[in-house]
């Protein structure tokens, strides 16, 4: 526990004394295990996907294509996402990091009431899964990186910190007993998409945005996800 500690604090002060160089680093160790997801929906009538609107909800015609985030979570070719990125889909494809031709991906496993969901492709190229770290240990006020797809735009890397745990959200018909609160700046398209820590291990998926505020990010953590992964791997 006590070098866990250490670790913890070196990290923090390397951090704080060199973001730059810090978070250059940190951003090419995790980017090849992000993908962008595009989906060819079902046309439908719904809410903006990952937003929390303050004005009363408008509905409105989704377009054909959607872009969400995901990141790779083991070899095989599983990657976790937001169930609301392909709660539609017709056909999935997936962007890896470096390689121009997208690949399809089926949906393996889907807990809609968590907004949580497994995608696998199958590809020759070697993958780079992501760890999940212990988002019950991360504390209001660490550094976290989001990485996504925000408006189709592959591999857009934001920073924050953690401004608060454990929120309980509303979400149309979703509800979200606890979530990370982030500054980092989340848009439309970053849903899926990892937080992770100074570590380089996800502690939470991106997932909403309260909207027209600034800085007001939330994201799924780990300590409810890892259960849910472990059981369907496991199966």
């Amino acid at each position: 526990m006590a070098s866990k500690k250490m670790q913890r604090l070196y990290t923090n002060r390397l951090a704080a004394h060199h973001p730059s160089n810090y978070f250059v680093r940190l951003i090419r160790s995790v980017r090849k295990g992000v993908v962008a997801i595009q989906t060819e929906d079902a046309p439908t009538t719904t809410h903006r996907f990952g937003i929390m609107m303050e004005q009363p909800r408008r509905q409105q015609q989704q377009p054909e294509r959607q872009f969400g985030s995901g990141f790779i979570i083991s070899r095989k070719g599983y990657i976790l996402t937001n169930y609301h990125v392909i709660q539609n889909a017709k056909r999935i494809h997936i962007k890896l990091d470096g390689i121009r031709s997208p690949v399809t991906a089926q949906v393996v496993w889907s807990e809609p009431k968590k907004d949580l969901a497994v995608l696998q492709i199958k590809t020759a190229h070697p993958l780079h899964a992501l760890k999940l770290g212990d988002s019950t240990q991360t504390q209001v006020g660490e550094w976290v990186l989001a990485v996504g797809n925000p408006f189709g735009l592959e591999q857009t890397a934001t920073t924050g910190i953690i401004s608060g745990k454990n929120r309980p959200l509303q979400l149309s018909n979703r509800y979200y007993h606890s979530v990370i609160q982030t500054d980092a700046p989340i848009n439309p398209g970053n849903s899926g998409g990892p937080l992770i820590n100074l570590h380089g291990h996800v502690i939470g998926v991106n997932t909403l945005i309260i909207y027209p505020s600034q800085c007001l990010g939330f994201a799924i953590p780990t300590e409810n996800i890892k259960p849910l992964i472990k059981r369907y791997l496991a199966a």
